[in-house]
């Protein structure tokens, strides 16, 4: 056989071992890429996204799009061969799988985790919306969850509103594990609730509850020793004056808030916040209004620039990393409140850009 022909058969068996090889070993990376974005003023699987009842509403123009990511599964192993395509890809980031997902987390736990941190933003975006509006919110300190084999289990039981803790009134979650912590271990503290029953019925009738238990449970040792413990998480829940669903399937994490936040205000105000402009945007919000940063912003700008978005909204601590990558003819403006985001919609649609704060690199 010529030589040539052998060198030409050994490369070409070599380049199919390698290939082969690519596919079978697995790397300890996961992908990124951009994913769907949804107008919070629209419609998705045929019905509207923000739902309201019980109080007038508006027509809305423009889009406020929250934005989405992909990601590969936490089952999932990329071979060698996707792994050096997704870094040679514009529109992919490859990472490490741990940075998705921290602490071996299954697939079914990383859901179970993103559709409560996901309801929970829906949760604080009604709230800040409101207080936006001045529309008054009653909020309610509650039994969040309860630790499995702790001296609460079976006494507290999640949806519990905490009125005082040895008779003293609790106005907010830290208030609960400060008063418990001025116990010493083994020493027992009164939880005076409403049981978490009787609270739902009073939110779905609309009628007060009034009737209150008192709750006495143990406390004991911290595993750093150092505190009580009763083993129950206190959180908030809020009573609102009318209905406000979000009707959006297999999305989840806390990252669409401001722009569900934004949302509601604009149904529930006769200007429109865009002025028919196409913005989108991202950012966690809490209760009070603030936007914090996400994971993923460079693929989310690339998602909205794709569907038509010329302003994205971006979060103060993700602006340098996504000004290092911006799409072309895509503004990204920097916001750390809803106060920050409502004034920028303003300069949008007032036509006045040229004030809004951009991000810039580092």
């Amino acid at each position: 056989m010529p030589r040539r022909t052998t060198t030409m058969l050994a490369s070409t068996v070599l380049l199919i071992a390698l290939l082969c090889a690519g596919v079978l070993i697995k790397t300890p990376y996961s992908e990124m890429s951009p994913g769907p974005t949804v107008n919070t003023l629209g419609e998705h699987d045929g019905e509207p996204v923000l739902q309201i009842a019980g109080r007038k509403t508006y027509p809305t123009t423009g889009n406020l799009n929250m934005t989405t990511v992909r990601v590969t599964s936490a089952d999932y192993r990329m071979n060698l061969v996707e792994a050096v395509y997704g870094w040679l890809a514009h529109d992919n980031i490859v990472v490490p799988h741990d940075t998705l997902y921290p602490d071996g987390k299954t697939e079914e736990q990383s859901k179970q985790e993103n559709a409560e941190e996901f309801t929970q933003s829906q949760e604080s975006a009604k709230v800040a919306a409101l207080e936006e509006l001045d529309i008054p919110v009653q909020a309610w300190v509650i039994v969040a969850s309860v630790v499995k084999g702790s001296p609460a289990q079976g006494r507290l039981h999640a949806g519990d509103v905490i009125k005082s803790v040895d008779g003293k009134p609790v106005k907010a979650p830290a208030d609960v594990a400060k008063l418990v912590t001025r116990h010493e271990p083994g020493e027992k503290v009164v939880f005076t609730v409403i049981p978490a029953k009787d609270a739902a019925e009073a939110e779905k009738t609309g009628k007060p509850a009034t009737r209150t238990e008192d709750v006495t449970v143990t406390t004991k040792e911290a595993e750093d020793g150092k505190r009580a413990i009763v083993g129950i998480q206190a959180g908030t829940d809020h009573t609102f004056p009318f209905s406000i669903d979000i009707k959006l399937a297999d999305v989840g994490g806390p990252s669409a808030g401001l722009m569900f936040a934004l949302g509601i205000v604009d149904k529930l105000t006769p200007e429109n916040l865009t002025g028919g402009k196409f913005v989108a945007g991202t950012g966690t919000i809490d209760d009070d209004g603030k936007v914090g940063p996400i994971g993923g912003v460079e693929m989310k700008t690339v998602g909205a620039r794709e569907q038509g978005a010329e302003f994205f909204l971006t979060p103060k601590d993700n602006c340098a990393s996504a000004a290092e990558d911006v799409p072309e003819g895509l503004t990204l403006v920097k916001v750390d409140t809803m106060d920050d985001a409502m004034q920028s919609l303003e300069d949008i649609r007032e036509g006045r850009t040229d004030r809004l704060p951009t991000c810039s690199k580092g």
